[in-house]
């Protein structure tokens, strides 16, 4: 399917409810694409709404659709805060995948709102929420994107703590990843850091890429060049660089971690 010409043919495609191939991609596209368009917004609320299993011949199920528009909402900035309602909706909904969407577009909009359904969702711990889920790969639980949401919306406290450090041991070494960085984010303890930083360093690519984001996200500059270092790819390097960059005052310059991006590219 070709990208659309412009922003109003994406609008038309979101709005073919008979073709969920076309919604699909419009939703991510909008997304993609940042859309303040005045019927943004209503329709991909709408595309949220939509379900329906996949059936025998399905290109893409409406589930699927679901789940990238709540993808894009996350993406519009300010401009989608009333979108937040539905996303919190979206937090019970038995699809995992539009479970983990919500949470990250939650943390994304930075709806401070969401912090209680969040924290519930992950109380059980790793026992329960953190548990590998029946015939599934997945977890009970999305872990890392609620770990991740609860961490970019800021709010500190005995009881956020205590729920990201119960996940900060987990079997899986990328939910360790989302709970140090959500740890390091809300308490600038470097022993977080240096959690992350040591994760750069384990025998799975998937780990070290997780890792990388995570310190990028949490903006932890003495990891600089640890992640140059990293065995994987320069692109996701400098994206985790670029994070440290953004996350540092407006009035500061450091000149190292423009060194070591000029050294990747």
């Amino acid at each position: 399917m070709a990208e659309p010409i412009d922003e109003e043919e994406a609008l038309r495609w979101l709005r073919a409810t008979d073709d969920p191939s076309a919604q699909y991609y419009a939703a991510w596209w909008l997304g993609r694409h940042r859309s303040q368009h005045p019927d943004t917004l209503p329709l991909l609320l709408a595309a949220m709404r939509q379900r329906r299993a996949r059936q025998i011949g399905d290109g893409v199920e409406e589930n699927a659709v679901a789940r990238n528009a709540t993808r894009a909402v996350g993406k519009l900035g300010p401009h989608a805060s009333e979108a937040i309602p539905t996303l919190l909706e979206l937090l019970d909904d038995p699809d995992y995948g539009l479970r983990e969407a919500a949470a990250r577009s939650l943390g994304s909009l930075k709806a401070k709102a969401a912090l209680p359904a969040l924290l519930a969702r992950l109380q059980s711990g790793p026992d329960v929420a953190g548990a590998r889920a029946l015939d599934s790969a997945t977890l009970v639980e999305p872990c890392e994107a609620l770990l991740e949401a609860i961490g970019d919306l800021g709010i500190s406290g005995d009881e956020v703590l205590g729920v990201l450090e119960s996940f900060s041991t987990h079997e899986r070494p990328v939910v360790q990843s989302s709970a140090c960085r959500s740890l390091l984010q809300l308490t600038q303890e470097p022993r977080w850091g240096e959690r992350l930083k040591a994760l750069l360093l384990h025998p799975q690519l998937q780990v070290r890429r997780a890792a990388l984001m995570d310190l990028g996200a949490a903006g932890w500059r003495p990891a600089t060049q640890a992640i140059a270092a990293t065995l994987a790819e320069n692109s996701l390097k400098l994206i985790a660089l670029r994070g440290l960059v953004e996350s540092a005052p407006s009035d500061s310059f450091d000149e190292e971690i423009f060194e070591v991006m000029d050294g990747l590219l």
